[in-house]
Formats: C-alpha cells, sequence, structure tokens
C-alpha cells in the first residue's frame, strides 16, 4: 500500500489527531473518543466508531505496554475515506478488559492497510523505551517523531 510503504506512520498522522490529555470512563468511552477523532479530522464516516466497537468485541485491541490500537472491522473499509492514525493518550489509564491502557492509535485504513500499520506499530512498541516514550510523551513533535522510522530519527 502506498501510504505506508515507506514506513512512516508519522506521515498518517495529522497533527490535529494527537490528544494527549484525554479522559475516559471505560473502554468503549475511549474507542469512541479515538473514533470521533478520526472523524473530526475527515478520514473516515461517522459509521466508522460503530465498526470499530464491533472490532473490539470481536478481539481485544490491546497489544501491551499500555497501548490499544482500535481499528474498525472489515465491513467498517466502506466507511474508511483516506488511511490515517488518531493518537490519544489518556493519563489516568482506561481499564481494557483487565489491563491499563494510556494510550490509543486508533487506525482507519482502506483494503489491508491496518495490517502494514499494526506491524509497523508492533515494530515501535517491541522497543521498550519507545514504547515507554510513547506512553508519557507531552507534545504532539514527540509522538511524531517516536512514530517515524528509526533510521529517520538522527538528525
Amino acid at each position: 500500500m502506498a501510504e505506508v510503504a515507506s514506513g512512516d506512520l508519522a506521515a498518517l498522522l495529522d497533527r490535529r489527531a494527537i490528544r494527549l490529555d484525554e479522559t475516559a470512563a471505560n473502554r468503549e468511552d475511549a474507542i469512541r473518543r479515538s473514533g470521533a477523532v478520526l472523524v473530526e479530522i475527515g478520514a473516515v464516516d461517522p459509521s466508522y466508531v460503530e465498526a470499530m466497537l464491533a472490532r473490539e468485541r470481536s478481539v481485544s485491541t490491546y497489544m501491551g505496554e499500555g497501548v490499544a490500537i482500535p481499528h474498525g472491522t472489515l465491513a467498517g473499509k466502506d466507511a474508511v475515506r483516506r488511511d490515517a492514525l488518531a493518537v490519544l493518550r489518556f493519563p489516568a489509564g482506561v481499564d481494557w478488559g483487565g489491563e491499563q491502557v494510556v494510550l490509543c492509535v486508533a487506525i482507519a485504513a482502506r483494503g489491508d492497510g491496518h495490517v502494514a500499520l499494526l506491524a509497523q506499530l508492533a515494530e515501535v512498541l517491541l522497543d521498550p523505551e519507545r514504547a515507554l516514550a510513547l506512553r508519557e510523551a507531552t507534545e504532539a513533535d514527540e509522538i511524531l517523531r517516536l512514530l517515524k522510522p528509526v533510521d529517520e530519527e538522527t538528525d
């Protein structure tokens, strides 16, 4: 998929879709908030939020390291206008089926784009230092830097 072939997750992340001081009553609320950001930036139609909730009901999107990656079902693909990410940080944490989630990286992708995005996110999360930095980031620029490919981080 051309949009993510470069491996640059940050390229799919509109600065307006980074929210670093969110609160949510529970997992469903966190997913609704994440989906609302994707709607707000014009990446998805409102119906995509329901597809995200349906995905979560079928399988948890918790990835470990305090991070969840809510995304829609196959049926929700028609509601995706363009590939995009949204990053929401919940400093107080959200109970995610018994796990504490501090960071939601919401994914909107047409076709099989979510597979490449999930793989790239997993690579970031496999580095404990990067995962910790993502969970603790308080500036949008830091989120964007952490989601760039490792080989592009150095100046």
